[in-house]
């Protein structure tokens, strides 16, 4: 299929049907988000269990004969200075994995109902010969793009230091891509030579 590249009335850029004409499977987009959002989590939160207490490896005292209560560890949860019974874990420890075929195929998902909405545009080249904030307002200006996530193929650093002082823009190379920050904005604007590595990537 065909997109009109943005600030040219005659142009069009040709794009994968795989990538960017496929019905919307909305379940698989919604799990995607989901696995993301919950790795995103920095997990930091734990307490130790029985196992986790230092020391404690040797029986206080024989089974049986004492006439005290049978003991195999002084870091039982039942003791001072024991374990937690039931010890909060870190979620880092348990991921939500998503496979490589279904990450694909809610990517693609994605980008097809970026184009069904009219949320995604495309640009010959997002280039800057200087990091200047005032160059790359002009360029967006020239391309009447007023806000949103921009793809590119390798993000220069002259784009990077122009751009991280625009609130409502936010630019990322291919290999950065993810679904969250794909749906967070109302405007894409894909650079023309991206494209052949998304296609790349997603297929």
């Amino acid at each position: 299929m065909d997109l009109p590249l943005l600030n040219s009335k005659s142009k069009t850029s040709t794009v994968s049907d795989i990538i960017f004409n496929q019905p919307v499977n909305k379940e698989l987009v919604t799990q995607l988000v989901n696995s993301f959002v919950s790795n995103s989590h920095q997990g930091t939160k734990a307490q130790k269990n029985r196992s986790d207490v230092r020391g404690g490896g040797k029986k206080p005292w024989r089974q049986k004969g004492t006439g005290r209560a049978r003991a195999g560890t002084i870091r039982s949860p039942i003791w001072k200075g024991g374990g937690v019974t039931f010890a909060a874990r870190s979620k880092s420890s348990n991921p939500k994995k998503i496979n490589k075929k279904m990450y694909k195929s809610a990517m693609r998902s994605i980008f097809s109902s970026l184009v069904e909405e009219n949320r995604i545009f495309i640009s010959e080249k997002i280039t800057l010969e200087n990091p200047k904030t005032k160059e790359f307002l002009d360029l967006m200006k020239e391309l009447k793009f007023e806000g949103g996530l921009i793809i590119v193929n390798e993000l220069s650093e002259n784009l990077k230091l122009a751009s991280r002082n625009i609130s409502n823009i936010h630019i990322l190379d291919v290999n950065s891509l993810d679904p969250i920050n794909l749906l967070r904005y109302q405007s894409v604007l894909i650079s023309e030579d991206s494209l052949t590595k998304i296609e790349e990537l997603l297929t």
